[in-house]
């Protein structure tokens, strides 16, 4: 997946916003929580980090290119290496469900303050 279809994808969930943090990551937040790290090499991308659960973590790290994103909570997070390991269908469904966790541990006033 090429890094404009992966922006647009993550920028068209409710609420996205985009910043660039740490030298030249792109970091995805809504609500000014993270649910997506796309860090870059100039324009290419070198990984994806998005949020698990402990069960999801385990099978993911299984997957060859997949690993524990560092500096991240043990367990929630992964970093995939390389995008060849997961399809590109499953890829945007894991960034849904990433951008899902994050909103499930909003508050619910602003969860419904956003429509969420």
């Amino acid at each position: 997946m090429r890094l404009p279809a992966l922006r647009q994808f993550a920028l068209s969930l409710p609420h996205t916003t985009v910043v660039k943090q740490w030298g030249e990551c792109l970091v995805f937040k809504v609500a000014g929580k993270m649910f997506l790290i796309i860090a870059l090499d100039a324009e290419v991308i070198d990984g994806v980090v998005f949020k698990c659960t402990p069960e999801e973590f385990d099978d993911l790290v299984d997957i060859d290119g997949i690993a524990q994103a560092p500096y991240c909570a043990k367990r929630h997070w992964v970093r995939v290496g390389d995008l060849a390991a997961l399809p590109a269908a499953e890829l945007e469904r894991r960034i849904r469900r990433s951008y899902d966790l994050v909103v499930a541990k909003l508050t619910k006033k602003l969860r419904v303050e956003l429509g969420l």
